[in-house]
């Protein structure tokens, strides 16, 4: 059955100690269904000392003592049960959160590009938040309604097998319309959380791209497909719940029917001679309470598919193949990186092909080239964001992919030209590669990327909070900052991304001696396209359409015809041009 089916998806989705909190609340859950089934034999004896005329305060007293126990007890072990189911639920998301973070991190860099930033987010907040605030509460529901009428049903049965009998079939035909109502609620479920994904992408675009929308007065624009987004989601989740109300209340009148068809056969037993009166009262009282948490449940049950789409969704990611890194905690002895034949293609589309190079340790190679050309990823794969297609990439003579993950990056210092700081304090950020190092490497490093002064001048100096993305920095301000968290890792092979792109020209002599500090001694990678940062590098690597069209010093690539001479030269006759 389609709900056993999707219960039993979640809790294998569970971590084992999870599931574990799980089971034992499901087994409480039996116990709280034995308890509140307690007030039938409570009721039983009343009805039997008031029908044989033989009330006594020893019966109060029984009756009294066996609902209070039935009270009691439901109310302690259905207490327990929440709090497990709600630790479970709680648990699990705080769990796979993390799980899912530490995943990405090591999925091809490739992976973000097929995927949208949106769906992404949507599934770790929007679908985890599903997970964390429905699920507990759904799954709790819905196996306590089914736990209570089931004990009781059997409880049935033992008095009238007649009734019983009724009992059974009334559940046959609810779980059936319980069954259509899943299959309705599937499609629309995945159309919820699609819709809910398409909104969250809409939002970080409107927001991302808020400065080019004000510039191009676009702003009625982008805010029609935001509003247009917004709509669909509303729709999707104002459609789920219309489709859904029809069976919903089919659940509902069947259960109250059936109950009112116990009254009625029992009534006629009665009448008919075959039924007693006390087993007559009982049933009648019983008909009020045997499906009374079963409605609820059922209710509640066309949310198990937006859980089984959550966990399928959140699984779907945590399914996908992450690069190779259980490779040996190696350190190497020497930084000389090498390319052999490396090609790579993205989405069939080829990038990189065939390039061989060396790269000595603590010399420094620059990459030129026209935009689109390669640059950017034939760095990705030298330190391994991506894992090349064909050939190898090596590090101190050894595949890269030999590394672990972890021992591989400790080699690396990244300085990007679109610079990302988290919301968090700038001492923090800049000890991003060392958490546990002094306030006083902290300061060593500002100073050397010519960020000190700046930071000193802020409300709360280094403990100055700083929005997400550095949002509240500059952009040369961010980069620096990006160089002082460099200089802090202090890691042997150095990538530089047009690492003084957003430099303004007041701080750019400071901070090219900020890059000189960071880079000495170190086996150096940059991409650049001032002259003045690649003319001094001991060799130049001119990438065109994946592959190596030229390779030397400033002085021999100047000898020869080409890209790189015509690179140079349009430079200068930019830098000539006077207002």
């Amino acid at each position: 059955m389609r709900m056993f089916k999707i219960l039993k998806n979640f809790f294998d989705f569970c971590g084992e100690e999870d599931r574990k909190r799980f089971y034992t609340s499901i087994i409480l859950s039996f116990v709280t269904a034995m308890f509140e089934a307690l007030k039938i034999p409570a009721i039983a004896c009343m009805v039997k000392a008031l029908l044989e005329g033989s009330v006594t305060s020893a019966t109060c007293l029984t009756c009294l003592g066996i609902m209070l126990v039935s009270i009691i007890g439901a109310g302690i072990f259905k207490s327990k049960a929440t709090m497990l189911q709600t630790e479970g639920g709680y648990n699990t998301c705080a769990h796979k959160r993390m799980k899912l973070a530490e995943h990405l991190r090591y999925l091809p860099m490739g992976y973000y590009n097929e995927n949208s930033l949106g769906h992404i987010m949507s599934v770790t907040t929007n679908t985890m938040q599903n997970l964390e605030n429905v699920a507990t509460r759904v799954v709790m529901i819905v196996c306590s309604g089914l736990l209570t009428t089931a004990v009781i049903t059997v409880m049935i049965l033992f008095f009238d097998w007649r009734i019983g009998l009724v009992l059974c079939v009334g559940l046959v035909v609810f779980f059936l319309i319980n069954s259509g109502m899943m299959k309705v609620s599937a499609g629309m479920a995945k159309q919820k959380l699609e819709k809910d994904s398409a909104l969250v992408a809409k939002v970080i675009e409107y927001i991302q791209g808020i400065s080019e929308v004000k510039a191009f007065r676009l702003t009625g624009e982008r805010s029609r497909d935001l509003n247009i987004a917004i709509d669909e989601n509303e729709h999707a989740n104002s459609a789920m719940e219309l489709k859904l109300i029809p069976f919903m209340t089919m659940q509902s009148f069947w259960l109250k029917g059936v109950g009112t068809l116990i009254v009625l056969i029992s009534v006629l037993l009665h009448t008919g001679g075959n039924m007693d009166l006390l087993t007559t009262i009982i049933m009648i009282i019983s008909s009020y309470m045997i499906y009374a948490q079963l409605d609820n449940a059922g209710k509640y049950s066309a949310l198990l598919r937006t859980v089984d789409v959550s966990v399928r969704q959140a699984q779907e990611i945590l399914d996908t193949p992450q690069m190779d890194i259980s490779g040996d905690d190696i350190t190497p002895a020497h930084f000389n990186i090498s390319a052999e034949n490396i090609t790579f293609a993205y989405e069939k589309k080829s990038v990189i092909n065939g390039i061989s190079l060396d790269i000595p340790e603590r010399t420094t190679t620059a990459i030129v080239g026209p935009s689109g050309g390669g640059k950017t990823t034939l760095t990705s794969l030298l330190s391994r964001f991506w894992d090349v297609d064909s050939g190898k990439v090596t590090l101190d003579g050894r595949d890269v992919r030999e590394y672990s993950m972890d021992a591989l990056m400790r080699n690396y210092s990244f300085v990007f030209q679109k610079v990302y700081l988290f919301a968090d304090t700038i001492a923090n950020n800049i000890r991003f590669g060392q958490p546990d190092a002094p306030m006083e490497k902290v300061i060593e490093a500002a100073k050397k990327a010519c960020c000190h002064d700046f930071i000193t001048k802020l409300p709360d100096g280094y403990d100055t909070v700083i929005g997400e993305g550095g949002a509240s920095l500059s952009g040369g301000e961010k980069q620096r900052i990006s160089i002082a968290r460099a200089i802090m890792k202090d890691a042997p092979v150095i990538v530089l991304d047009e690492a003084t792109a957003n430099v303004d020209p007041e701080n750019e002599a400071e901070l090219m001696k900020a890059v000189e500090a960071l880079t000495k001694e170190k086996t150096i990678i940059m991409i650049a396209h001032r002259l003045k940062t690649v003319r001094n590098a001991d060799q130049i690597l001119v990438i065109d359409s994946g592959r190596i069209a030229q390779q030397g010093t400033h002085e021999s690539l100047m000898s020869e015809d080409g890209i790189y001479r015509t690179f140079v030269e349009s430079r200068r006759e930019a830098a000539s041009w006077r207002l």
